[in-house]
C-alpha cells in the first residue's frame, strides 16, 4: 500500500525573483556543466545553487558546497524568497509539450509518499550507482529538504484522480508556471488536502520512473534520522505520481557510448544515423550500432534475441563485459559524434519503450541496467520544494 499525504510546500515568491523560468532547473542528473553555469548566471536565486553547488576555496580549506547550499536555503527562507503554503497541501502538476509534432500533456499529483524498502508497493526498474547516492545523501543531510520530485507512475486508470486534476486546473491560473529550455510548459496548482485523496492511490503500487538514486538516498537518510530522532518528516519523500494508463508518459532511450574495447561486428549496414533511428524497434529488438574504421563511420542495425525491452537484450548479449566502459546520453547525435571524434570505439542507439514494457520486467523480478530509460518530460526542480522541518 502506497500511503500519500499533503505537505507544506515552499514556493518562490515571484514578486521577489521574477519569472520562474530563471529560478527553476531540470533534475540534477541531466544538467551538464555548461548548463549548470548557465543556470547559475540566470539568477542569484536559481535552485541549481542548492542542488548542484560547486566547491570554492576557503581559508586554508575547500568550502563545503553542501553546507553552503544549506546556508543559502536558510537565507532564502528567512528573506521570504521561498514562502510556505498556509497548510499542508497537494499540488496538481501539468506538463505541456510537443512530441514528434503532436501536442501532448502529462498530469500528476505532487504529494508526500511514505518511504518503504524496495520490494513492497514501491518498486524500482533500474539499478543504481554508489557515487550519485553518496552525493545526494550529503546534499540531503545538509539541506534537509526535498528539492525535486521523484517521478513515479501507477497502472491506473484512476477516474477520481483525473477528476481532481481537472477541477484543480478549471478556471484558475496556476500558482506557479515555468517553461524549460526544451519548450515544456510546467504548471502547478495548490490543492486542498482532502482526506479522500489518499484512498484513491491506497492500493496502487508505484513504479519509480525517474529518481532511483534520490529514492535510495531518502531511504538511507530516513534510517539515519530514525536512529537519532525517531519518526519524522524524513519518513516520506516528495513525489510526482502519474497514472500511466491515462497519461502514457513517453519513455525515450539512453544511448550507450563505449569508450574502449573491441569493436562490435555484425548487423545490417544502413545509410546513416537517420535511417538507424527510423529502423530501431523495441518490440523487434532492433538496435543501432555506430563504429569507425580508418576514419570511415559505419552505421548498422543489429537484431537481438529474447524479449523486450531492447536495452536488456543488448546488455545480456553484447555489453555484459563492457559495462564499466560505458557512458550514457539521450542524444543520438552526441553518441554518433563520440565515434566520429575517436573518443569511443562504438555507440549503441536504442529505441524508445513504454511504461507497460518496463513494468513487465519489474513484474518478473528483474531490473533494467542503469540509465536505461529517459522518462520525458521531467518535472522541474524548484517549482515546489518540501522542507523536512521537524
Amino acid at each position: 500500500m502506497s500511503r500519500i499525504s499533503p505537505f507544506v510546500g515552499l514556493l518562490f515568491d515571484r514578486s521577489r525573483v521574477g519569472s520562474l523560468d530563471e529560478v527553476t532547473a531540470p533534475p540534477y542528473d541531466v544538467v551538464s556543466e555548461a548548463e549548470r553555469l548557465r543556470y547559475l548566471n540566470a539568477s542569484p536565486y536559481n535552485v541549481i545553487r542548492l542542488d548542484l553547488g560547486e566547491e570554492r576555496p576557503g581559508v586554508g580549506q575547500v568550502e563545503d558546497k553542501y553546507r553552503r547550499a544549506a546556508s543559502e536555503l536558510r537565507s532564502w527562507r528567512d528573506q521570504l524568497v521561498l514562502v510556505p503554503t498556509n497548510v499542508p497541501s497537494y499540488f496538481a502538476y501539468e506538463m505541456r509539450f510537443s512530441l514528434h509534432g503532436t501536442p501532448r500533456r502529462i498530469r500528476g499529483l505532487v504529494c508526500a509518499v511514505e518511504l518503504e524498502d524496495w520490494g513492497g508497493s514501491i518498486v524500482p526498474h533500474e539499478r543504481t550507482m554508489k557515487g550519485p547516492v553518496q552525493d545526494r545523501l550529503e546534499q540531503l543531510r545538509a539541506a534537509r529538504t526535498n528539492l525535486s520530485c521523484i517521478h513515479a507512475v501507477f497502472r491506473g486508470p484512476s477516474a477520481p484522480l483525473a477528476a481532481f486534476l481537472d477541477a484543480a486546473a478549471a478556471g484558475s491560473e496556476p500558482h506557479a508556471m515555468a517553461t524549460d529550455e526544451a519548450g515544456v510548459e510546467h504548471r502547478l496548482w495548490i490543492c486542498p488536502p482532502g482526506p479522500e485523496v489518499a484512498g484513491w492511490l491506497a492500493d496502487e503500487p508505484l513504479m519509480i520512473a525517474d529518481g532511483h538514486h534520490r529514492y535510495t538516498t531518502a531511504l538511507r537518510y530516513r534510517d539515519e534520522m530514525r536512529g537519532v530522532h525517531g519518526a519524522g518528516p524524513w519518513d516520506q519523500v516528495m513525489m510526482l505520481v502519474a497514472d500511466a494508463s491515462v497519461e502514457e508518459p513517453p519513455v525515450l532511450p539512453f544511448h550507450r557510448i563505449q569508450a574502449t574495447g573491441p569493436t562490435p561486428t555484425g548487423g545490417a549496414r544502413v545509410r546513416d544515423l537517420e535511417e538507424v533511428l527510423e529502423t530501431v524497434s523495441d518490440s523487434g529488438l532492433l538496435v543501432g550500432v555506430v563504429t569507425a574504421h580508418e576514419g570511415v563511420v559505419t552505421h548498422r542495425v543489429l537484431e537481438l534475441a529474447g524479449d523486450p525491452p531492447a536495452v536488456c537484450a543488448l546488455h545480456a548479449q553484447i555489453l555484459t563485459d563492457h559495462e564499466d566502459r560505458l557512458r550514457f546520453t539521450p542524444d543520438a547525435f552526441e553518441a554518433e559524434a563520440a565515434v566520429r571524434s575517436g573518443a569511443a570505439v562504438a555507440s549503441y542507439l536504442l529505441p524508445p519503450t513504454d511504461a507497460a514494457t518496463i513494468r513487465s520486467v519489474v513484474d518478473r523480478g528483474d531490473r533494467l541496467p542503469q540509465k536505461s530509460t529517459f522518462f520525458w518530460p521531467k518535472p522541474l526542480t524548484g517549482l515546489v520544494i518540501r522542507p523536512l522541518d521537524p
